[in-house]
């Protein structure tokens, strides 16, 4: 079945435009953890959130940091050995592949995204690495990315599956809604399942002129998106029939650190929350 899937991707693809006048949040992201898979619009975009919040790269390392220790969790403390990677942006240090298959060489891992510039780099995923797999897709539409005709000769959703929607939730604002995607996609998963997810958060408190600072300059920026919602709202994205792992919605640095804090967070890190759930 993967051998057929691979197949039929390597099939689809034709030539992919990248425009290089226009940010991608895939590329500023890259810009912000240091890598070179960006160009001059992306970087300048990085810039102007550095000028008004300097420790801002740090909340991107956060988010890295939670992607990888969400993904250690799944192979080294559950049965699971798929995932369904959304929004998976470009390829830097110590993506979700490299981390389960280490751990869980078994692991299959399916990302999707519909950047033209991840497109290119995720097509060269199928010279490297069988159980890795490539869809390009709008991650928010749900009916689309689960009804793929590879992804599902690829995954076996009648088998747990771990799904990520880790930075992605805060770039839409739309029509369905970040909880109608989020519902969407655990409707189709099965028991057993996990979903790991974060959101830029507003704090409510001393630190939400941060949290403002850089929403302004993401959504006035080519970029165009970055939203810092409540608590309350991100937890309203959370199903019912998630049972989230323990210690719950709760700032990134502070599900299942590496060891204890040295010295505090800075305001930007206090600005964005994760949870990982398993479907009852």
């Amino acid at each position: 079945m993967a051998g057929t899937a691979r197949s039929a991707q390597a099939a689809a693809g034709g030539p992919v435009r990248v425009d290089r006048d226009k940010a991608s949040i895939a590329r500023v992201y890259n810009a912000t953890l240091g890598g070179k898979d960006n160009y001059a619009v992306d970087r300048e975009v990085f810039q102007r959130m550095r000028d008004v919040v300097p420790e801002v790269q740090e909340l991107a390392l956060d988010h890295r940091a939670f992607l990888i220790r969400v993904t250690r969790f799944i192979a080294t403390q559950t049965d699971v050995r798929q995932y369904l990677d959304l929004g998976s942006g470009l390829p830097t240090a110590e993506n979700t592949h490299q981390v389960a298959q280490r751990l869980a060489p078994e692991s299959k891992v399916v990302y999707v995204d519909n950047d033209p510039s991840v497109i290119a780099h995720g097509r060269a995923l199928l010279e490297q690495d069988e159980q890795t797999l490539f869809v390009p897709a709008d991650i928010f539409s749900p009916a689309e990315v689960v009804g793929d005709a590879t992804i599902r000769s690829f995954l076996d959703f009648d088998t747990p599956i771990a799904l990520f929607l880790l930075g992605v939730l805060h770039h839409h604002d739309g029509t369905p809604t970040p909880a109608e995607v989020v519902a969407a996609y655990v409707d189709t998963l099965p028991s057993g399942s996990y979903v790991a997810l974060t959101h830029f958060l507003d704090p409510e408190d001393d630190d939400s002129a941060v949290a403002r600072r850089i929403e302004h300059v993401m959504v006035n920026s080519p970029m165009g998106t970055g939203l810092f919602r409540t608590r309350a709202q991100i937890e309203a994205m959370i199903p019912a029939s998630l049972e989230l792992v323990d210690p719950g919605l709760v700032l990134l640095s502070d599900w299942w650190p590496d060891g204890p804090r040295l010295r505090p967070l800075a305001p930007a890190q206090r600005c964005a929350l994760g949870a990982v759930g398993r479907k009852r």
